[in-house]
C-alpha cells in the first residue's frame, strides 16, 4: 500500500533536481563552446581565414562540446516537461518542444559547419579559401546561429515563461524576466558574443534557482499540487 506513495515522493525529490543539474551541464559547456568559438574565430565575415593556421584548436574543442551540451539540453527539457504532468498546455508545451528541438537542430548544424571549415583547411587550405567555400560555409554558420537559431531561443522561452504563468509552478518575476531576455533575442540580430550568452545564461539562472530551491526544501521546485496528482 505504501509503495505508490513511496515512488511518487521518490519522483517529487529527484526530477526537479535532475532538471536542475541537466540545465547547469548544457548551460556551461555551451558557454564554453561558444567563448571557444568567438575567441578564435573574428567576427568580420571578410575575413581571409588566418584563425585557421593558429587557433582551430581551440574551435575543434568547441565543436567537441555541442554534442554534449545537447545531450543535457534534451535531458533538460525532458524533465522539465515531465514534472508539468496533467497541468501541460498541449498548444503551449508543442512550441517549447518544438521550438527547443529546432534550436537544438541549428546549433549543431552551425557547429558541423565550423568543424568542416577546420577540416577542410587541414585538407587543402589554398582550394578551401580560394574556392569561395570557407566564405559561404561562415556566412551561412554566422546566419544560423544568430539569426534563426536565437530566434528559436526566444520561442523557447516564451513558451516556458508562459506555461509557468498559466500553471504558477514558477514565480511570475521569473516569467516576466523570461519574457524580457526572450524579447531582446527577438528584436537584436548581432554577433555579439553577449547576445548568444543570454539563452544559455538564462537557463543557468533558472537551473540554479531550481536546484537551490529543491536542496533547501525537498520536494519543491516546478512541484504539481500533490491533491491535484492524485486526483
Amino acid at each position: 500500500m505504501n509503495t505508490p506513495q513511496r515512488v511518487l515522493t521518490q519522483r517529487v525529490l529527484r526530477t526537479p533536481r535532475a532538471a536542475a543539474i541537466a540545465g547547469i551541464i548544457f548551460a556551461l559547456l555551451l558557454s564554453l563552446a561558444y567563448i571557444l568559438i568567438r575567441v578564435a574565430v573574428p567576427p568580420n565575415l571578410a575575413d581571409e581565414g588566418v584563425w585557421l593556421e593558429s587557433r582551430s584548436g581551440m574551435v575543434t574543442v568547441a565543436v567537441s562540446l555541442v554534442p554534449f551540451a545537447g545531450i543535457a539540453f534534451l535531458w533538460f527539457m525532458g524533465v522539465v516537461r515531465d514534472r508539468l504532468g496533467h497541468l501541460e498546455d498541449q498548444f503551449f508545451s508543442t512550441v517549447f518542444y518544438g521550438s527547443g528541438l529546432l534550436f537544438l537542430a541549428m546549433t549543431f548544424v552551425s557547429a558541423a559547419l565550423v568543424g568542416g571549415i577546420v577540416a577542410s583547411y587541414a585538407v587543402e587550405s589554398t582550394k578551401l579559401i580560394e574556392s569561395g567555400v570557407y566564405s559561404f560555409s561562415r556566412a551561412v554558420m554566422y546566419r544560423i546561429s544568430n539569426v534563426y537559431a536565437i530566434r528559436m531561443a526566444a520561442v523557447f522561452m516564451i513558451s516556458i515563461g508562459t506555461i509557468w504563468i498559466r500553471t504558477e509552478v514558477m514565480p511570475r518575476l521569473l516569467a516576466l524576466l523570461t519574457y524580457a531576455l526572450a524579447l531582446i533575442l527577438l528584436v537584436t540580430i548581432s554577433y555579439s558574443l553577449w547576445v548568444t550568452m543570454i539563452f544559455p545564461g538564462w537557463v543557468l539562472v533558472i537551473s540554479i534557482y531550481i536546484l537551490v530551491l529543491n536542496l533547501r526544501s525537498p520536494g519543491a521546485g516546478m512541484d504539481v499540487d500533490p491533491g491535484a496528482v492524485e486526483a
